[in-house]
């Protein structure tokens, strides 16, 4: 399965991605977290790119390391940038791979330089057992002769 089949099950996958200015306050893009029931926001750059990723796990540790008074810095001063991304061209198995070996639950889907969407562990997740349902439902089916 591609990643593109993923994006193609969450409509309006690219206007559903919340997004923050560097410049927010972390407390600012903690609540929209807490508001939208999300795990992750994205960092636009000037030029409309993908500069970074803040996850409720960079905010957790930071508060654990530093207290609430981080929460006052601005996002680019937590944020993750060195963002890794697929495409819609690539396999599910191979994102899945990546986010567990890299331990990050969120990735930016980038065709031609433009963010399209962003797919979590748990989009990867489902996808991946919702095909392996369908080639059980196909093996059943010829072993039974339906």
């Amino acid at each position: 399965m591609l990643v593109s089949h993923i994006l193609k099950s969450k409509p309006g996958a690219a206007d559903d991605v919340v997004t923050v200015s560097a410049d927010s306050r972390v407390a600012d893009a903690a609540q929209l977290l807490s508001e939208r029931r999300i795990g992750a926001v994205v960092i636009l750059s000037d030029e409309g790119g993908v500069a970074g990723i803040l996850s409720e796990r960079d905010i957790v540790r930071e508060l654990g390391r530093r207290g609430t008074g981080c929460l006052q810095d601005r996002v680019e001063e937590m944020m993750t940038s060195e963002i890794e991304h697929c495409t819609p061209a690539d396999s599910t198995d191979e994102v899945l791979e990546r986010m567990t070996a890299g331990r990050f639950r969120h990735m930016p889907v980038i065709q031609e330089g433009r963010m399209v969407g962003l797919i979590s562990i748990g989009d990867v997740v489902k996808a991946r057992l919702d095909e392996l349902s369908r080639e059980k439902d196909a093996l059943e089916g010829m072993i039974m002769g339906r």
